[in-house]
């Protein structure tokens, strides 16, 4: 399948049914993860496994956004490991979501689904999973097989024409907010 075509067929799974996911297929996942590129190639992702079925009862404890998944990985970056620029702003955030990204695209491509999740506990991420104050947590994704309802959201295909988000040289004359909405 061409990128293009798995890019938009990917969707944001909410109902996983609960089979488990093969050890083969966490480990495609992984190398996805690995290999992603980083500012500077200083790789400060950090991945943490959540599979064991105490493992996602405490994940299931730090966010509403589980949807029952038998699989669940917490990306981290490093903020000591991580690049920083000459004003000293550090590259975390957006290494740990490419990184993020290609874990989600090689999931789709290996017949599973999987949704970001950016809303949790920061609080119990640190507790129940003893992550040093240096990890900092920038998205939880579990992952799985689609439960035979599961469906895209009625949102999924609503995306802006380029004409709406892609620009030429200059940004004159955009407004701020302007067609900020596409399913209106």
């Amino acid at each position: 399948m061409k990128f293009i075509d798995l890019a938009k067929k990917r969707y944001s799974l909410r109902k996983f049914d609960s089979k488990k996911v093969e050890q083969e297929k966490i480990d495609i996942i992984l190398e996805a993860a690995r290999v992603a590129p980083t500012a500077v190639n200083y790789q400060p992702q950090r991945i943490l496994v959540i599979q064991s079925d105490e493992a996602l009862e405490k994940y299931k404890e730090c966010t509403l956004y589980h949807f029952n998944a038998p699989l669940a990985f917490l990306i981290c970056y490093d903020k000591i490991a991580c690049w920083k620029d000459k004003a000293g702003k550090d590259s975390g955030v957006v290494d740990a979501s490419i990184v993020t990204t290609q874990m989600m695209y090689a999931a789709e491509e290996l017949g599973l689904g999987s949704t970001w999740v950016g809303s949790f506990s920061y609080e119990k991420l640190r507790e129940f999973f003893e992550l040093p104050e240096y990890l900092e947590p920038v998205a939880m994704l579990p992952v799985g097989y689609p439960a035979e309802s599961a469906k895209p959201s009625h949102l999924h295909d609503k995306r802006f024409e380029l004409d709406k988000t892609v620009f030429t040289d200059s940004f004159k004359g955009i407004e701020p907010g302007e067609e900020s909405d596409p399913n209106h």
